[in-house]
């Protein structure tokens, strides 16, 4: 009988690349996880891994297995609620990835609702860029993600069922008093010297920022990059910067900053995505539902 966690081990393997890797999200060593997946070939008496030098890789029937595998463990995980409430009632534990500016906009508010009407529902937060969350949700570590469709590097794939939530638009936050104040809409090709704040390397709104000042035909003088917003509109408030961030991000009612549009508009697309296969489970369908119920971001002043 194949064992579903190292089922798990395996999908992770297929989305994560590497034993090593597997071993972080799985916090065992890499040799305990090279060990698992050695029984699970002989449980299943086929190879499923072969190796390239240093490296390994799945086989065709790896392959398949390891794609097999995430629907096998959806579909336990239905059963297992099905039979603590009997299907009607969501239970159990819905793991949530979402980039953080979509956790206290989006995010808590819905987990908020859920914990009143769904006693019995527990929801973990995830905070996860999209180069993270996919990976982690195509792995099994989360069930349920919030991210973009944006995101060039790492497309969406047809593993994956999208539910659109939003859109959001990317401004350009200056200082209060700063010159840009004094238009509605900026070119940024105005603001090549400027210093500015940017998100960690290889991030969404990293790569973003970078390709947007390259179409302007400027290489940004970059000063600083935090992987936090908060510490960027810091940074920006205290006149030490300029940034380019999403609507979502943006905390008007704590940071005395000023936004304002793109002269070419600059949009994202906000998505929730689970694994396609199996129906999803009743907690991840409640979690998913509460999420459609957001209103999406609001529209917010050029204070």
């Amino acid at each position: 009988m194949l064992n579903p966690w190292r089922l798990r081990l395996l999908s992770q393997l297929d989305a994560l690349g590497t034993v090593r890797a597997v071993a972080q999200a799985a916090n065992l060593s890499p040799s305990s996880v090279s060990q698992q997946l050695a029984v699970l070939e002989a449980e299943t008496r086929t190879q499923l891994i072969e190796r390239t030098g240093r490296r390994v890789r799945l086989t065709p029937a790896g392959l398949i297995l390891a794609r097999r595998a995430r629907a096998i463990i959806d579909h336990m995980g239905t059963v297992e609620a099905e039979l603590r409430g009997f299907g009607a009632e969501p239970a159990g534990l819905v793991r949530l990835g979402s980039f953080q500016s979509a956790i206290h906009t989006m995010a808590v508010p819905a987990v908020t609702r859920l914990a009143r009407a769904h006693p019995h529902l527990d929801v973990e937060l995830l905070q996860l860029e999209p180069h993270e969350s996919m990976p982690a949700l195509r792995g099994g570590d989360a069930d349920l993600i919030i991210t973009t469709t944006d995101f060039d590097e790492l497309p969406l794939g047809p593993d994956l069922d999208i539910v659109p939530l939003a859109t959001d638009p990317i401004l350009l936050v200056v200082p209060p008093g700063h010159p840009a104040t004094e238009d509605e809409v900026v070119d940024l090709a105005a603001y090549a010297d400027e210093p500015w704040s940017f998100d960690m390397p290889q991030s969404y709104m990293a790569n973003l920022a970078l390709r947007l000042c390259r179409q302007a035909r400027f290489e940004p003088r970059v000063r600083c990059r935090f992987g936090n917003y908060l510490m960027t509109l810091q940074h920006v408030e205290a006149g030490l910067s300029i940034a380019l961030l999403p609507g979502l991000a943006v905390d008007h009612s704590r940071y005395r900053v000023a936004t304002r549009r793109l002269a070419t508009p600059v949009t994202r697309t906000i998505t929730a995505a689970i694994r396609r296969g199996t129906p999803p489970r009743p907690a991840v369908r409640a979690v998913l539902d509460a999420l459609r119920q957001h209103p999406g971001p609001v529209p917010r002043g050029h204070a």
